[in-house]
This record gives C-alpha cells, sequence and structure tokens, in this order.
C-alpha cells in the first residue's frame, strides 16, 4: 500500500480547492493528509495538521504571529514549522508523496519545505510562479512545477482542469512501483559539452568495473546538485573533471556553482580525482548580455543563447587556487591531473582559446599551493585525448580498491 500524499497550502484563504484534489486522490485509493500554514484565518476546510501545529514547530504560535502582523516574520515562521513537519512526516513513514498550490509567497513555504525531503520522494508544485524562473524554489531539489496559469484562488474553467491535473501527477508518482534494478556503487563525474569525449570515455570504463557513474552538466545548477548528492551521502567518489563553474564564480559568469563548488567530496571523505576542465571559459548568454567590461576579450559564440569567454593568466592563478583548495580539505585519497595540452576542445593547440600561458597560470597556482603529498601529474595531451580519460579511471579505481 504506497503511503499517503501530504498536500500543503494556506487554508485561511482558499479551501475549496484543496478539498478538490484531496477528494481527487482519496478516490484513487491514497490516504491523505492535508497540512495548513495559513495564518490570516481559521481555515475553510479542516485540515489534518492545523497551522497552529506548523506555527509551533516554526519556534511561535498562530495567534503571535496574527497579533503582530509582520508578514516576512509569519512566512519565515511557517515555512521553517511546515519544513520541519513534513521533514517528520517522512521520517515516521507517513509520506509517500508531496502536492503544494499556492501563489509566490506559499510556493516559497511549500517548497522550502519539499526540499527538506530525498530526492526521488515525489514533489508537485501547483504554483503561479511556475511559468518563470523557479531556480530560487527548486534549488537542487526534484521538485516538479506545474503552473496554474491563473491564481490559485477558487474554481475556474481552467483552474479545475490544472488542479485536477496536479491531483493526478502526485497521485501516479506515488502509485508507480519502481522495477528492480541491481544496486551498483555511484561515482559522479562533471561534464561540458567542450569535456565530452573524456567524460564519456571515463564513464564507459567504470561501468564496465561495476559502477553506475551520474553525470552531472556543470551548468552551476548540475554542480550544485552533484554536490548536494555527495553531502547526503549518496556517492561512492567522485570524477570532478570539468570544473569550470569556478571559472563563472571567479569572472561573475552565469553558470557558477559557488565559491564551495568542488568542496563535498573532501567533507563526506570521499576518494576524488580533480581537473581543471574547460576552466578556460566563463559563460554568458547572448552576445549582447556579455558585461561591457569584458567586451573586448576573446569571446567565442558556442550556440545562440550562449557567448562563451576566454579566462586569462590572472583569473586563472585564481582558479587554481581554488583547486589547490579543495584536494587540501580532502580526508579521503585525491588527486589531481593537469592535460598540458589543454583543457577543453576550444582549448587546443591551433584552437580559438588555445593559450598556454593562461593553463600555466592556472597549473602553477595548484602546485604552488597545493600540499605536499597530494598527487599531481602532468600530462603531455589534451583533456579529450584518450590517455587522459583512461589515468583518470585508472587513479580513481586505484583509490577505491585500497
Amino acid at each position: 500500500m504506497p503511503k499517503p500524499v501530504v498536500i500543503v497550502g494556506a487554508l485561511d484563504t482558499k479551501g475549496e480547492e484543496f478539498a478538490f484534489v484531496r477528494d481527487l486522490i482519496a478516490a484513487r485509493g491514497l490516504e491523505t493528509i492535508l497540512v495548513d500554514f495559513g495564518v490570516l484565518a481559521d481555515p475553510s476546510v479542516r485540515p489534518d495538521i492545523d497551522s497552529s501545529a506548523v506555527a509551533r514547530a516554526g519556534g511561535s504560535s498562530i495567534e503571535q504571529l496574527r497579533a503582530g502582523k509582520d508578514k516576512a516574520l509569519a512566512m519565515e515562521t511557517m515555512a521553517s514549522g511546515l519544513a520541519k513537519v513534513v521533514r517528520e512526516l517522512y521520517d515516521t513513514g507517513r509520506l509517500g508523496g508531496i502536492l503544494g498550490m499556492a501563489g509566490s509567497g506559499g510556493t516559497s513555504i511549500a517548497t522550502r519545505a519539499m526540499r527538506a525531503l530525498p530526492v526521488g520522494v515525489p514533489k508537485v508544485m501547483a504554483s503561479t510562479v511556475a511559468g518563470g524562473d523557479v531556480s530560487a524554489y527548486v534549488g537542487t531539489s526534484d521538485i516538479t512545477m506545474l503552473p496554474t496559469v491563473v491564481d490559485v484562488a477558487g474554481f475556474n474553467s481552467f483552474s479545475r482542469q490544472v488542479y485536477a491535473n496536479a491531483a493526478g501527477a502526485i497521485a501516479g508518482m506515488v502509485s508507480q512501483e519502481l522495477p528492480p534494478a541491481e544496486s551498483k556503487p555511484l561515482i559522479t563525474a562533471s561534464m561540458f559539452g567542450n569535456t565530452t569525449p573524456c567524460v564519456s570515455r571515463a564513464q564507459k570504463a567504470l561501468e564496465g568495473e561495476g559502477y553506475e557513474v551520474l553525470v552531472f552538466h556543470a551548468t552551476g545548477n548540475g554542480g550544485r546538485t552533484m554536490e548536494s548528492l555527495i553531502e547526503a551521502g549518496f556517492i561512492t567518489a567522485s570524477l570532478d573533471l570539468t570544473t569550470t563553474e569556478l571559472a563563472d564564480h571567479v569572472c561573475g559568469g552565469v553558470m557558477s556553482a559557488g565559491p564551495e563548488r568542488m568542496l563535498a567530496a573532501a567533507r563526506r571523505g570521499i576518494p576524488a580525482v580533480l581537473a581543471p576542465g574547460c576552466v578556460d571559459m566563463v559563460n554568458f548568454w547572448g552576445i549582447e548580455t556579455v558585461p561591457e567590461k569584458y567586451q573586448g576579450r576573446n569571446l567565442y559564440k558556442w550556440n545562440p543563447n550562449v557567448t562563451l569567454m576566454r579566462t586569462t593568466p590572472e583569473e586563472n592563478v585564481q582558479i587554481g587556487k581554488m583547486i589547490a583548495a579543495a584536494a587540501n580539505a580532502a580526508t579521503a585519497p585525491v588527486a589531481i591531473l593537469l592535460p598540458l595540452k589543454g583543457v577543453s576542445q576550444l582549448d587546443s593547440p591551433g584552437g580559438p582559446y588555445w593559450d598556454p600561458e593562461a593553463d600555466a597560470a592556472c597549473y602553477n597556482a595548484i602546485k604552488a599551493n597545493v600540499k605536499p603529498g597530494i598527487p599531481v601529474i602532468e600530462m603531455d595531451c589534451n583533456i579529450n585525448d584518450p590517455e587522459f580519460a583512461d589515468k583518470a579511471v585508472e587513479l580513481l579505481l586505484g583509490m577505491l580498491r585500497k
């Protein structure tokens, strides 16, 4: 029997729509738990967990929040409380999936609770903001965002169908039985279009050795997601060969994964092989979005929506120091591989980003700052040459077999 579907929302201004989806889900033979996080008034539909319980979990009371009339405080309290309530339901085996319906404020509260749940737990958020940039709501989680088209405020010819779709989506997810599959140790790998030959070859070799390789596109969110899975304890080892997100962090590109990119493997204590893959390039959107201060730089139109900028020796020094710092923080075996004939397809002899001086600046910064005893291996090849991928696999397998 599937575990209950938890439905979350502010029932003080809405109610009929929540009763509607609850009844649709129940009609499929699924148990539901309705949770109210509304503050303004008593709900029109009786919840299974009321807003008073959510407020208490957030460290306050519903009476204090109503009397205070501080919207920011109320939202933070209910968001914190809902996350705790939802996580407790999951930990006690009373949550098989979660459905939220809300406008922008309620979406912020509901998705915070969803992000407190592990990857793989069904999560559907029917929201008025789902058609725009939802990165702040989804983060590195696996939340399915469903645009409501109109506001979550009663029934009309559009919303009734949208609510039914939301109910059907979460019910189907919770009822879905995952086909059995062989469980294998997981290895993460970072990849970009400019390192695809390298990482694809390494992936195939590692899978031939009985590992499952999860490849993440190093687009900012990809790196953050990879790091979150490592920190959550799912991952056995890391093949972090495409660290281009560091270049975006240093230069203000659009695909930064933040200053702590590369540190999850060190903190979790898993083996890692590192390389400065694609640190020759910073990412911007269309050519018109490149900041004015960079207009005179070596720009490359990768596709109509992505413009690359070649990094300088000075920028590569900063990147090299960050790679060395990640290696220095390691509590498990770690090694750094340096491809002397370029860190990407574009950065190869004769290529538009071929710049041995800039590459050397990164490499020298790594070697000057890394702790003694950490292997730094220079290879006379491009990162996409077969021998580079083979060496990375050899090193990682050696660490795993110790």
